[in-house]
């Protein structure tokens, strides 16, 4: 008999057989599994070899898949014995219809018509646009109905009729024109205040610029602009005030700056960049030449970075004689035309508004062209950071001994001087300044104004309007009229005071209120 002995070696590899064989995974067996397949509105029974997936089920029972299809369970799940598959057919298809725009109705109040009394200036026209959509159908059924697409075929006009508001104010006699801006609509006055015209209708007037020519011929303004706002912000046009129909002239995208050139038939403009992003805009601080009679264009100064803050934007400001000034949030200087370039004069430390705004220095030339008057950022009292002082005051540059002198302390950011025209009655070259005085110097981003008048070497000062007891005013510049008024005792200003334009006598401060609507947000007077 014979005896077999293990060696230790073996035993454990015998010992160790059961336990690996337990750790394999578990194998699918070779068994078949049925499963119902639902499509095209039949339904299948398919057999699969187990652990097949919704995509092999699918091509077992012949069944091609598009890109759109659905399927429930999604197409790489493992099926069971017993499931089932559903196929949706997933198509999509577009249309097109054209879509007639109904035209609005806007209500133009005119004070120079009677109370009640409705005038037709304009009648509306439908416009029509062709929408595209996108259909989505499930099993044949429409599930969905989306535009992807609007074209505009034909631009609609809206009807614009005039209702009479007269006002009971009394009638003023003027010099000159007075252009003024009420409800997206631009209004001439010429005369006397009770004689008003409308001369631009189309009730989309943005405000951004709105001037008229020295001689009061053409009005110059910028109208919103069809397109979205990250692809065109406005557009300039020009009118003719005598009578005429406005006309583009092609400029686009001017924010900040447009004026007229002193002696010629041109404008001067600065353009911006559109974006989608705040402020809206990035600016080119450029400078640009158009002629309003030939169209002819030029450009001055190139696109350039602007300084501190320059992203916001620059202005200008020409003199009598046609010399240039430039204002952006870090200085002040002259521009050489001829040259086409910047000379900077004085640095301004620049106030960081902490916001998506940039402030910019108001000019203003004196009437002699000799001062040229500015808004300056005046240093903290305290430790507080200079780029976030409060204080703010009114300067003053002379060209003839090239004095740099400060006029009037604390008078808000918004100060906005203006000059007045020379006075023909004085042996010398005089004139007054108007500025803003802010109620709250210190809050003066918020605060409402008054209209300050002084003589042009700061003397002789005194607050015309309005009153210490009413409310102050918005920021604005206040406009100078082009000659004196019979019988009063100074100059007259004209200013929008709670929507409605009033003019100032600059000698007694008596106010005149002359429209009554409170819907004037810009006014010139030429």
């Amino acid at each position: 008999m014979h005896r077999f002995f293990l060696t230790p070696l073996l035993l454990l590899l015998l010992l160790a057989i059961p336990t690996l064989a337990a750790c394999r995974s578990p194998q699918i067996t070779g068994e078949d599994i049925a499963i119902r397949v639902t499509a095209d509105g039949e339904t299948r029974n398919v057999t699969l070899p187990a652990g097949s997936t919704v995509s092999q089920a699918l091509q077992t029972a012949n069944i091609p898949v598009e890109s759109l299809d659905k399927t429930e369970p999604p197409l790489y799940t493992v099926l069971k014995n017993g499931d089932t598959v559903k196929l949706t057919r997933v198509e999509e298809k577009f249309e097109t219809e054209e879509q007639i725009i109904p035209f609005e109705r806007q209500v133009v109040r005119n004070e120079s018509l009677p109370e009640g009394e409705t005038r037709l200036v304009q009648a509306g026209e439908n416009g029509l646009q062709e929408l595209t959509y996108r259909i989505v159908l499930e099993d044949g059924e429409e599930i969905s109905r989306s535009i992807v697409k609007t074209m505009i075929l034909r631009e609609g006009a809206p009807e614009i009729v005039m209702v009479g508001a007269q006002s009971s104010f009394a009638p003023l006699p003027i010099p000159g024109r007075i252009a003024y801006l009420a409800g997206g609509n631009a209004w001439l006055i010429e005369g006397s205040t009770a004689n008003r015209t409308p001369i631009v209708t189309t009730g989309d007037l943005d405000g951004r610029i709105f001037f008229l020519s020295p001689n009061g011929n053409y009005l110059v303004f910028t109208r919103k602009s069809a397109k979205p706002p990250d692809q065109e912000i406005n557009t300039i046009w020009a009118v003719r005030t005598n009578g005429g129909k406005p006309f583009s002239t092609g400029i686009a995208n001017v924010v900040h700056y447009a004026e007229w050139i002193p002696g010629t038939n041109s404008i001067a403009y600065s353009t911006v960049e559109p974006r989608a992003a705040a402020p809206g805009w990035q600016a080119n601080n450029d400078l640009h030449r158009y002629s309003i009679t030939t169209g002819a264009k030029a450009k001055v100064i190139e696109a350039n970075s602007g300084g501190v803050y320059g992203w916001w934007g620059m202005m200008y400001s020409f003199s009598t004689d046609g010399r240039l000034a430039y204002a952006r949030p870090d200085g002040i200087g002259l521009v050489d035309i001829d040259g086409k370039y910047l000379k900077p004069m004085l640095d301004i430390v620049p106030y960081n508004t902490h916001s998506d705004w940039a402030w910019i220095p108001s000019l203003a030339w004196g009437a002699d062209g000799n001062t040229l008057f500015f808004t300056s950022h005046a240093p903290p009292p305290s430790l507080v950071s200079e780029e976030d002082s409060p204080y703010f005051s009114l300067s003053a540059v002379s060209f003839s001994n090239d004095a740099n002198v400060e006029i009037a302390r604390q008078t808000g950011m918004f100060a906005y001087p203006t000059s007045s025209y020379l006075q023909s009655s004085s042996s010398e070259r005089q004139y007054q300044v108007a500025f803003l005085q802010a109620i709250f110097p210190e809050q003066s981003e918020t605060s409402r104004y008054r209209v300050v008048v002084m003589d042009r070497d700061g003397s002789n000062r005194r607050t015309i309007f309005p009153a210490n007891d009413a409310p102050g005013l918005q920021p604005q510049a206040p406009v100078w009229a082009p000659g004196v008024i019979e019988g009063q005792s100074g100059d007259f200003i004209a200013v929008v005071y709670q929507g409605n334009l009033w003019l100032v006598d600059s000698g007694s401060g008596q106010a005149y209120q002359v429209t009554g609507d409170g819907l004037v947000t810009r006014i010139d007077w030429k």
